[in-house]
């Protein structure tokens, strides 16, 4: 019998070890071996002032972002309601008006 804990996403028992990560092959999720006893560390978003957002929150745009593939500039000032926090490089997945839905980077809002 393995000694490695099961998956904290989907319970499978062939999770195995890769470097210093655990890996399912069956739901291709990763948590890194000192998360805890099948508890993975909740991932903090914060701001450019370093306030923590949630789900829902609304926020202003601190820098003129360029849109890429497009001509358009999403402008200082521009408030962004109901944002949901996802993982990866973008971390803020949302809708701005006039714009339709976009991906930011959570260093260029303030929570408004």
């Amino acid at each position: 019998m393995s000694s490695l804990p099961p998956c904290p996403q989907c319970g499978s028992e062939y999770a195995y070890e890769d470097g210093a990560l655990y890996i399912c092959p069956e739901c291709a999720h990763e948590w890194s071996k000192d998360a805890g006893a099948g508890e993975e560390a909740a991932r903090v978003w914060k701001d450019a002032n370093g306030n923590v957002l949630q789900d829902g929150d609304s926020v202003t745009v601190i820098k003129d972002l360029k849109i890429k593939g497009s001509s358009a500039v999403v402008k200082v000032g521009t408030k962004v309601k109901n944002i949901r926090l996802i993982d990866g490089d973008h971390d803020i997945d949302c809708k701005i008006d006039g714009f339709g839905a976009m991906q930011l980077k959570s260093e260029f809002v303030k929570k408004a």
